[in-house]
């Protein structure tokens, strides 16, 4: 199947409330374009250098989002153009965000990351870390960065059981969090190609796919 038909085979598929991010990290830009002419305009890439590339070759009204890990020094390179960074951990990077952010004269939305997995690889905030980030003065101080949701991602198992288990968690903290201020919690970000129709189950608003889209990884 081809990209166009992959991509419309999916978006028939999920419930309007769910927003899809086609994850085009080492894609080329005909085949972003290919998509794009399909009717996407949300992309997640995972390295700065080429998601700005192909934000300067590509349409203008492309929503390009940051779904890898963030490094601080790199915030620069895309604060002009960034519509959503999703995997903010640490305050440092946050400080980093809004200094590049205020640069540009603009308010940048960030999820935070939040780790739910079994497997020490994955970056995110356990729930105590979360509790003292959003408490802290310095967290309330910076005006240049506005949490829109969290993001997540579960173990990566088989395990159906355990994924669920994990999403759901996710899905409590964030339920939790609305009512907290300087927070307008809407997007919920869980699920990639393996698990993103559990992940919709269990109340996520935001999925990342790629290889259902784009093929597998070259």
């Amino acid at each position: 199947m081809t990209i166009t038909q992959n991509l419309h085979k999916i978006k028939s598929s999920l419930p309007k409330e769910v927003t899809l991010v086609a994850v085009s990290k080492t894609k080329p830009i005909p085949d972003l374009m290919e998509a794009y002419e399909a009717g996407q305009r949300i992309f997640g890439e995972n390295k700065i250098q080429e998601m700005t590339d192909k934000w300067e070759a590509m349409p203008k009204d492309i929503e390009w989002h940051m779904i890898g890990h963030v490094q601080s020094n790199k915030v620069k390179f895309m604060a002009e153009y960034v519509s959503l960074i999703h995997g903010v951990d640490s305050l440092k990077l946050l400080e980093e965000i809004n200094k590049q952010a205020k640069k540009h004269n603009k308010i940048i939305d960030c999820l935070l990351q939040i780790y739910i997995a079994e497997e020490e690889t994955k970056f995110g905030l356990d729930e105590n870390e979360l509790d003292e980030l959003l408490a802290s003065s310095e967290f309330k101080s910076l005006k240049n960065i506005r949490i829109v949701g969290l993001m997540g991602m579960a173990t990566f198992t088989g395990n159906q059981a355990q994924i669920k288990k994990e999403f759901n968690h996710l899905k409590s903290i964030f339920d939790n969090l609305k009512s907290i201020a300087n927070c307008q919690l809407s997007i919920l970000s869980m699920g990639m190609s393996g698990d993103y129709k559990l992940a919709i189950e269990c109340g996520s608003t935001m999925v990342r796919i790629g290889s259902s889209i784009f093929g597998g990884r070259t």
